[in-house]
């Protein structure tokens, strides 16, 4: 009997195939823009996440300044000095490694091309702190550091825009005014977490760059790796004490530097885009509601047309949970339907909006099977009332309908 039924409903939605199309396209657009929105989010959160896994875990970023929108127009905080890298390395427990960091812009020249870059001040402890191998050559002798030699380490996209498909390693460039030997290539990275470009980057030596481009022995970051056997959260609060110690900032005066965790950076950005997620997939999910009503409304236009045609069935003996199956079937299947198709749409949707929104692409099954679960039991909500109504008319009554 249930084949019957189905076949019926089938057959009942062929005859009005229009009609059958306006109707399930709320239900279309519902389940496209929730695997849609749902899968971006979930593909956004991934990005987001490789790119702070990126920099690296069990690191602290410590900055001069206030931090974001506090602090007003007083005088700049002073920079980090070299002495105080010592003293956390030396005297904070849990300190795997300190690397200093002093920036400037420079024009990198090679054989006829120019490439505008940042140039990154460090030492060997960049790479101790953060995983950032090399493609290629080698880091810095100690040498090297301690005289601030004209050596480099250069990101991808300098090598491509200066040395195209060329081996960069052992060439000479020159970074502004400064003749610089190519020691070393980096591994690709990729794009940052507001978009900048991580492979546009020199890394040099400290001291080189402080002598010879900024002109002053300030440093702007330092990157402080912290074991995995210990707790962030202390190692923070000791290195915040042994930092106002040093910069002699008075008790209940605010800091005047900021110290920024990775793994809470990576939580606040994953917490942002799943609650962005959250809310933009309720609100598309209203159109599963708006498809639900147009079900409703088109089944009892379609009980109201069929009235003559369920008085003959009930007359010749069909019992009335049979005239209720059939439209509850019927209605059934045109949410499902409207699921399938608002499936394939969504995915063609992501694999269109994915490259352009720098997002890998993934496929989620759960979102995809709850998205036409949802479209099934829409069916069943938003069509029994009329098939109820269906089943309950009298015989005679519809018999006499015109």
């Amino acid at each position: 009997m249930l084949f019957t039924t189905f076949t019926l409903a089938v057959r009942s939605i062929r005859r009005h195939l229009l009609r059958s199309f306006l109707t399930i396209l709320g239900i279309v657009i519902g389940v496209a823009a929730v695997v849609t929105m749902v899968t971006l989010g979930q593909a956004t959160t991934a990005a987001v996440q490789q790119q702070i896994a990126s920099l690296g875990t069990n690191i602290l970023q410590v900055r001069p300044g206030q931090g974001f929108g506090r602090g007003g127009g007083g005088p700049r905080p002073p920079d980090f000095e070299q002495a105080d890298v010592d003293a956390v390395r030396e005297q904070i427990g849990g300190v795997t490694a300190v690397a200093p960091q002093a920036q400037s812009t420079a024009t990198a020249i090679y054989n006829g091309a120019n490439w505008s870059t940042t140039i990154n001040g460090t030492t060997n402890a960049y790479f101790q702190v953060q995983p950032w191998n090399l493609t290629g050559g080698r880091t810095f002798s100690r040498a090297e550091e301690e005289a601030g030699k004209a050596v480099c380490i250069i990101g991808n996209t300098v090598r491509t825009n200066l040395f195209r498909d060329t081996d960069a390693i052992g060439k000479r460039m020159r970074v502004n005014n400064i003749s610089c030997d190519v020691i070393g290539t980096l591994e690709t990275r990729g794009q940052a977490g507001f978009g900048g470009d991580q492979d546009d980057i020199v890394i040099m030596p400290i001291k080189t760059v402080q002598r010879r481009l900024t002109g002053n022995r300030d440093i702007r970051l330092m990157l402080v790796g912290i074991d995995a056997d210990y707790d962030s959260a202390q190692v923070q609060d000791q290195l915040s004490t042994l930092l106002r110690e040093r910069r002699r900032i008075e008790p209940g005066a605010e800091d005047n530097f900021n110290i920024f965790d990775t793994a809470q950076i990576s939580a606040t950005l994953t917490g942002t885009t799943t609650l962005l997620t959250s809310i933009v997939t309720a609100v598309a999910a209203i159109s599963l509601v708006v498809g639900g009503i147009g079900i409703m409304n088109i089944m009892l236009v379609s009980v109201t047309e069929r009235t003559r045609e369920i008085g003959i069935r009930l007359a010749i003996g069909a019992v009335a949970r049979e005239v209720l199956l059939q439209f509850l079937v019927e209605a059934i299947v045109l949410s499902m339907l409207g699921g399938l198709v608002g499936l394939v749409i969504g995915q063609i949707a992501i694999a269109l909006l994915a490259p352009v929104m720098q997002v890998p692409w993934i496929f989620v099954p759960q979102i995809n099977l709850i998205a036409f679960a949802i479209s099934a039991v829409i069916g069943v909500v938003f069509g029994f009332f009329p098939a109820r109504r269906a089943a309950a008319l009298n015989p005679i009554d519809a018999l006499r309908h015109e």
